[in-house]
C-alpha cells in the first residue's frame, strides 16, 4: 500500500515537470534586439552628401527622397537611437513619429536621405518626454518606405519601446 502511495506522487510529480517544462517551452525567450546605427543603414558606396534637387520656391527640399535601403534588418527586432519629429498623438501619448540621426531635421533643416529616416509608430503610443533629447525605440524594422508631407522615409519601425539615451 505505502508503495503505491509513493507511486502515485512520483507520477504526479512527473506529469508536473512535464507540464511546467512544456509550458517554459511555449515561451519561447524574446531575442534582445540588435542595436543598428544610422551607419548600418546606408548601402556601402551610396553618396548622402549628393546635391539635393533644387527648388525655386524656398521650401526646404529633401536632400535624397529615394535612397536605397539596406535590407539586412528587414523584418529584425532591432534598437535605435535618435530624435523625434511627432507626426501623431496626443499631448500624453505619441502614436506616430519620424526617427532621425540628428536634430532639428525635417524641422529646421532640410530631410536627410531618405535611408537616414525611420517612420515609427506605436499602436497604444509611447511617452516622449522631450523631443530636444536623443532616445532609443526597440522594434521591429522594414524596408517598407513611407512616404509624408515632410520627408520621404525609407523604413518603417514597429515601435515596442522607447528609453532614454
Amino acid at each position: 500500500m505505502i508503495h503505491h502511495k509513493l507511486s502515485m506522487t512520483s507520477l504526479f510529480a512527473v506529469i508536473m515537470m512535464v507540464v511546467t517544462f512544456n509550458a517554459l517551452a511555449d515561451e519561447a525567450p524574446v531575442k534582445a534586439p540588435v542595436e543598428v546605427y544610422w551607419e548600418d543603414l546606408v548601402p556601402e558606396g551610396f553618396n548622402e552628401l549628393a546635391p539635393p534637387s533644387v527648388q525655386h520656391n524656398g521650401e526646404m527640399s529633401q536632400l535624397q527622397p529615394d535612397a536605397p535601403v539596406v535590407d539586412t534588418f528587414d523584418g529584425k527586432r532591432v534598437k535605435i537611437p535618435g530624435f523625434v519629429v511627432p507626426l501623431e498623438g496626443t499631448a500624453e501619448l505619441t502614436t506616430e513619429f519620424l526617427l532621425v540621426p540628428y536634430f532639428g531635421a525635417c524641422i529646421h533643416v532640410p530631410p536627410p536621405p531618405s535611408n537616414q529616416i525611420v517612420y515609427v509608430k506605436f499602436e497604444e503610443g509611447v511617452r516622449i518626454d522631450n523631443i530636444y533629447d536623443a532616445i532609443w525605440v526597440t522594434g521591429e524594422l522594414s524596408t517598407d518606405g513611407w512616404k509624408g508631407d515632410i520627408a520621404s522615409v525609407g523604413y518603417r519601425l514597429t515601435g515596442e519601446a522607447v528609453e532614454g539615451f
